[in-house]
């Protein structure tokens, strides 16, 4: 059964690579078997190259702003160009802008719909044509809490969200057919640097722990086991499932 979970021989391209949980996924594909083709805009690329190389599996780094979807063709171009082929894409990159509703701008709103939403779609049609070619391909997009729960002062994040998970759907119901399975991951209270605003105000961080059975923050290794799980054949009857990894958040 455990053979089920390995990705030799895959390769996955995987954005929000350089930090956080993007990072902690690629570095999980790599552990799993997977060549990683790991895009990330700004930050440095390095760290997370390194400890793919140090697995003995190879990385290909990418820079790329994915606010707009100019670089997807490019990106998954270069994936299938310089490692051969591609079997995974994890759409991790994503971005939060906090403000009263009353008051949020609509160049939030657009950045935030820009990279969470309209770009995880282009990409995704972009690896599903290379994909079905093959008739295998596995999608796992990154969800949230809010693609359940409205959230405050968040409305582009909690919109985009609630549209991951209807994207996640739908694209899973028309690729099936392809061989492609198209699932998400909607993780807690994790702690990065997007969440740190939250985490470091007393009064907030209080109130999410005693919500959390789990009684702690998630880190970014908690999301590794479901992203190698919706990457490999082991979910191979699974298809617009949203997986949460939330410590019992919703459960409460």
């Amino acid at each position: 059964m455990l053979d089920q979970f390995r990705l030799d021989g895959n390769v996955a391209l995987v954005t929000g690579a350089a930090s956080g949980m993007g990072q902690a996924i690629a570095v999980a594909l790599a552990e799993a078997g997977a060549d990683v083709a790991a895009v990330g805009h700004a930050r440095s690329l390095g760290e997370t190259r390194a400890r793919i190389e140090a697995i003995g599996h190879r990385c290909l780094a990418l820079t790329a702003d994915l606010t707009s979807i100019e670089p997807v063709h490019h990106l998954v171009d270069q994936t299938v160009d310089r490692l051969g082929r591609l079997d995974i894409l994890v759409n991790a990159a994503g971005m939060i802008r906090r403000a009263p509703a009353l008051d949020f701008s609509a160049k939030d709103w657009d950045d935030v719909m820009n990279l969470n939403l309209k770009t995880v779609f282009f990409l995704s049609q972009a690896a599903a044509r290379v994909m079905k070619e093959h008739g295998y391909g596995k999608i796992i997009n990154i969800a949230s809490m809010l693609s359940f729960q409205g959230g405050i002062l968040v409305p582009s994040y909690a919109a985009s969200k609630g549209g991951v998970a209807s994207l996640t759907k739908s694209l899973a119901n028309e690729w099936a057919k392809y061989g492609i399975n198209v699932n998400a991951i909607a993780p807690g209270y994790i702690d990065t640097t997007v969440t740190a605003p939250i985490k470091n105000d007393p009064v907030r961080n209080q109130a999410i722990l005693e919500r959390i059975p789990a009684g702690r923050w998630g880190v970014p290794t908690d999301v590794q086991g479901a992203a190698v799980y919706l990457a490999s054949h082991a979910s191979d009857y699974l298809q617009g499932t949203i997986l949460t990894v939330d410590g019992g958040w919703l459960a409460r």
